[in-house]
C-alpha cells in the first residue's frame, strides 16, 4: 500500500520519465574510468551490420560504485563520443536476456550528457520534492554516516 501512496503523488510526466514503454529508466553521474574495445558484426536474422561499445562509469562517494554500460549503434557511439576521464550523466535502461539457460543483464545507454547532472525543478504539491532535491545535490547516493559515539557510551554497537 505504501508503494502506491508514494507513487500516487508523482505527476504523469514524472511517471513517464521513470517508465518509458514499461522499462525502468535510470541515470548515473560519474567519471568514465574505462573505455572497452568496440564489438561489431552482422545480424544473422536481418543481415545488417551492428556495433556496440562498453564503458565503465564510477559514481563518487564514500564507497565508489562502478557500472558497465553499453552504447549500441555506430551512430550513437560517434554521437556520444565518450572519452576516458570525462564526467558524464548517463541515462540508461536495464533489461535482461536468457542465453543457454543463464540470464544476463543489459545496461543500455540512450543519452549521455557531459558535466554534472541537471537539477530538475521539484513537482508542485509533492511531499518528497524537497528530499529529492537535497538527494540530487549530494555528491554521494548514500546518506552521510552517523557520527560515532564515545567508547564509554551505552550504545557501542557498530551500526
Amino acid at each position: 500500500m505504501m508503494f502506491l501512496k508514494i507513487f500516487s503523488v508523482i505527476s504523469q510526466s514524472e511517471t513517464e520519465k521513470m517508465y518509458n514503454n514499461n522499462k525502468i529508466i535510470m541515470d548515473l553521474t560519474g567519471k568514465i574510468i574505462a573505455v572497452l574495445p568496440a564489438s561489431s558484426g552482422v545480424s544473422q536474422r536481418t543481415g545488417n551490420s551492428w556495433m556496440s561499445q562498453d564503458y565503465v562509469i564510477e559514481v563518487p562517494g564514500q564507497y565508489p560504485r562502478k557500472c558497465v554500460f553499453r552504447v549500441f549503434g555506430e551512430d550513437r557511439i560517434k554521437q556520444f563520443n565518450i572519452q576516458m576521464g570525462e564526467d558524464v550523466t548517463v541515462s540508461f535502461d536495464i533489461d535482461a536476456h536468457e542465453f543457454n539457460g543463464r540470464w544476463f543483464n543489459d545496461v543500455r545507454a540512450y543519452s549521455v550528457v557531459r558535466g554534472a547532472a541537471p537539477v530538475a525543478a521539484p513537482a508542485q504539491g509533492a511531499p518528497f520534492a524537497s528530499q529529492a532535491a537535497t538527494q540530487q545535490d549530494a555528491a554521494s547516493p548514500f546518506p552521510p554516516a552517523p557520527e560515532t559515539v564515545g567508547e564509554g557510551s551505552a550504545d557501542d554497537l557498530p551500526f
